[in-house]
């Protein structure tokens, strides 16, 4: 059965990768990339969005602007050292040839509008800040209901942060936005750091991937280095494939172990944008999520080989 999907994200290596495996996966029915800040600026993530569905000779994709500040911060740039000055491992692309699309409200009106158009069927797949869900819910709350699921790659409710000892990057950007989520009526899968750091593709694997000769494959060999440079100053020979594990999710959730908590999300002083587990129930009401909390990692990083290579 094909999934109808849209893609809010903020491109990124890893999220290159998620929407050359969206793009190779004849399950994935793609309505619409729907761009927010995060790696970079929007203005930018919207170009490298663009640029990507070029290079898969995708250009009948939609994308579409969304937010390119907090709901209720000031957003700081800071993952130049990990995606590029472009977010896109500093390979210096032209502009891109097409614009993204015009939408009446926005990438919010589009989820809004898609959703609406089709209730029970359209999964939201959400890979950066989760500011253009929660713009959404304020605009058409009647989306929670009408959305089919939604699947976020974000929070570290078992482990360390990757940006803050305790934040994971895509809650910390915008937590608000994140507690909003999280508090809708609809069903959500949070994949987090406690499976994405364990998912990698090492430097044979990315040869691998080189040598498959695809327009995409060759874009990633392009991109990449700057990543795994920036994992190796942690002392990691490896680069960890957090968004692509989301949409591996989307194609197998049997890769996956799962646990249903009650989820918090502190939005205030340093552990701002981490997300906790209330295990003992003494902070209820809580919103109920599904996160991983295993994962099978051979067979993901071999779905993703395939599927990019084929």
């Amino acid at each position: 059965m094909t999934q109808a999907l849209i893609f809010d994200t903020d491109p990124g290596i890893d999220d290159a990768m998620a929407l050359f495996l969206i793009l190779a996966s004849p399950e994935l029915d793609l309505l619409g990339v729907t761009t927010v800040f995060g790696n970079n600026g929007v203005g930018q993530t919207t170009a490298n969005a663009l640029h990507l569905l070029t290079v898969a000779e995708r250009a009948d994709v939609p994308v579409i602007a969304g937010a390119g500040a907090p709901l209720a911060r000031v957003y700081k740039p800071s993952a130049a050292r990990v995606h590029g000055e472009d977010g896109l491992g500093n390979i210096h692309l032209p502009p891109p040839a097409r614009a993204a699309t015009p939408w009446p409200g926005d990438a919010a009106g589009f989820i809004v509008d898609t959703v609406m158009q089709r209730p029970g069927e359209v999964t939201l797949l959400a890979v950066g800040a989760l500011t253009n869900l929660a713009l959404a819910l304020q605009r058409e709350p009647r989306i929670a209901e009408a959305a089919r699921r939604v699947v976020i790659m974000g929070g570290a409710v078992f482990s360390r942060g990757n940006i803050t000892p305790v934040a994971e990057a895509n809650i910390y950007h915008d937590p608000e936005a994140a507690r909003a989520v999280f508090g809708a009526r609809w069903p959500v899968v949070l994949v987090g750091l406690d499976v994405t750091m364990r998912s990698t593709l090492t430097e044979a694997d990315l040869a691998q991937l080189a040598a498959a000769g695809r327009p995409a494959t060759d874009f990633i060999a392009r991109i990449a280095p700057v990543y795994f440079a920036a994992y190796q100053v942690f002392g990691i020979e490896a680069i960890p494939l957090h968004d692509p594990s989301a949409v591996a999710y989307l194609l197998d959730p049997t890769l996956f172990e799962t646990r249903t908590v009650s989820l918090y999300v502190e939005c205030e002083g340093r552990c701002a944008g981490q997300t906790i587990a209330d295990l003992y129930g003494v902070w209820a009401p809580l919103p109920d999520v599904e996160v991983c909390t295993g994962v099978d990692s051979s067979r993901l990083v071999s779905l993703l080989k395939h599927r990019l290579s084929a």
